[in-house]
């Protein structure tokens, strides 16, 4: 991948040039499709008669745009197409490096919560619809629309307090998983935090989260005890289980698809597990389904404080030699325990020794004490930064031997040597155990799928349809998908697939309720 991210953008025919006439047809058909030029006659005070079409657009954005800075006492930084940096915003900080063609008619960056609501409100009365961007980590990029504001939180990283004798945290939305961990150390406290290191605990909460020590501490989700948000109506509420419950509700879960702003999550800690313990080995790829027949089965009878996953990748170096026969592929099996002492993580993670064919093993380690930080930087290498990404998680109750079985050949044949599969199988007797009344609603025996990840945009075709055909084996095993990592954005039918049918019911007529004017992009609109 070039080195000029600049010139990577400009490169990709999946995202618009920029240029001065593109930049003029962009606008125009922005505005002239959401209306800004009648909305924008609220403020608008100049003669733009004598300038062509498209520059008039522009004009009309520069206007609006100052409009928000002055009738709304809006503090940050105001971007519009023909902005210098606009591009370098709205692209900049996505994970995802296989970027969209869809831009925004406007970019507000806020400083504080109150410019939240200044740019709630100014949308509202310009009938600007709103999307709302945290962490730019969502494999499809659901922040992106055509038309409307872009609210880019980016500026909302803050800890507002650790309470670690109530055990309760407030945090702002821009804070990332390792973060968390990082700053609830000290007091000797953790969360259920997910597991890529840079993710921000803004689109994790909202999509649910799996999360570390998911058997014992549930999804992410599941431990927040209140949100502070702005509403449709550009008002700054909290919702909680005794406060604005339709709300609450939908704010667990509702990824994309939430009508509102969360500014404020007020978290439930746990305390730190004091003997963290991982077991990794490494099996040949030609017993992958065989090793896959014994996992499954072995998942439920060990405890659920035991994190239990089964990966195709790339042979580390060390065993690349040994794995020429598989075209570089070897089969990883990882066990992470969040024991209370060394003992209980020592027999927690006994059973994985058990394995029949454990003679054919070809590297393991046993048991080995560990920490957060050590487990953010090993899953921080699975899947790095800075490349292009396919990514469909999803939930099966099929035996993750069916699974890989109807993908062992296809695996071979993996035109990136980055790209995954990995499928956690969720342990202990309730699995799945139930979830707490929030909206998201998806869960089963085993998650996962396939992480295809490539480096230029001259792999993207073979990439693109290696993946498409990897997600059509395992599709008929399916159960739902995992809004916050599925392509909610090429496959709509995800993002119903990841709620029960009452679920996605009940958010559509609570959508209905507090936002009748459509004021928040819902699931699909501004994706063409």
């Amino acid at each position: 991948m070039t080195n000029d991210k600049s010139k990577d953008l400009e490169s990709n025919d999946q995202v618009c040039e920029l240029s001065s006439h593109a930049t003029g047809i962009l606008s125009r058909r922005f505005f002239l499709s959401r209306g800004l030029a009648s909305a924008g006659s609220l403020f608008l005070a100049t003669n733009l008669n004598t300038l062509p079409l498209w520059a008039k657009q522009i004009e009309k954005a520069k206007i609006n745009a100052e409009a928000l800075k002055t009738a709304f006492k809006f503090k940050g930084d105001v971007l519009t197409p023909a902005h210098a940096d606009f591009k370098k915003v709205a692209f900049g900080r996505q994970w995802n490096k296989l970027l969209p063609n869809r831009l925004p008619q406007l970019i507000a960056c806020v400083v504080d919560e109150q410019d939240v609501v200044a740019a709630v409100k100014f949308a509202r009365a310009n009938k600007l619809k709103v999307s709302v961007r945290g962490g730019g980590h969502n494999w499809c990029a659901p922040a992106l629309r055509n038309n409307g504001i872009l609210i880019d939180l980016a500026n909302l990283n803050k800890v507002i307090s650790i309470d670690a004798e109530a055990r309760k945290a407030v945090l702002q939305p821009i804070i990332s998983n390792r973060e968390v961990q990082a700053y609830l150390k000290p007091y000797n406290l953790a969360f259920p935090s997910g597991h890529c290191p840079p993710v921000k605990i803004s689109g994790y909460l909202l999509g649910g989260g799996m999360s570390w020590n998911q058997g014992v501490w549930g999804h992410g989700t599941e431990s927040v005890e209140a949100v502070e948000l702005v509403t449709p109506d550009g008002e700054m509420i909290t919702a909680s289980a005794d406060q604005n419950q339709d709300y609450y509700w939908a704010s667990r879960g509702a990824g994309p698809g939430f009508f509102g702003v969360a500014v404020r999550y007020h978290l439930k800690l746990y305390a730190l597990p004091q003997a963290i313990s991982a077991s990794v080995y490494y099996y040949p790829y030609e017993n992958l389904v065989e090793v896959a027949e014994w996992l499954g089965p072995l998942a439920k009878q060990l405890p659920s404080m035991v994190e239990l996953s089964i990966f195709v990748l790339e042979a580390p170096k060390e065993l690349a030699e040994k794995c020429q026969s598989s075209a570089g592929k070897v089969c990883m099996v990882t066990a992470t325990v969040f024991a209370d002492n060394k003992d209980n993580a020592r027999e927690a993670l006994a059973p994985l020794d058990s394995c029949p064919i454990l003679d054919k093993c070809l590297s393991k380690s046993i048991a080995q004490p560990t920490d957060f930080e050590a487990l953010f930087d090993a899953s921080g290498a699975l899947w790095p930064g800075d490349l292009r990404n396919n990514v469909d998680a999803a939930f099966s109750n099929a035996p993750v031997a069916d699974l890989l079985k109807a993908v062992d050949q296809h695996l071979l044949k993996t035109p990136s040597k980055k790209s995954i599969v990995m499928f956690a199988v969720f342990t202990g007797k309730d699995v799945p155990a139930p979830l707490q009344d929030t909206c998201f609603s998806m869960t089963s025996k085993l998650y996962g799928g396939p992480w295809t990840m490539w480096d230029t945009p001259e792999e993207d075709k073979a990439n693109i349809a290696w993946h498409a055909k990897c997600i059509e084996l395992l599709k008929p095993m399916l159960s739902g998908h995992y809004v916050s990592e599925s392509d909610t954005v090429k496959h709509p039918e995800y993002a119903r697939a990841a709620f029960k049918e009452a679920n996605w019911n009940r958010l559509a007529e609570l959508r209905k309720k507090y936002d009748p004017d459509g004021v928040f992009f819902n699931f699909t609109e501004g994706l063409t």
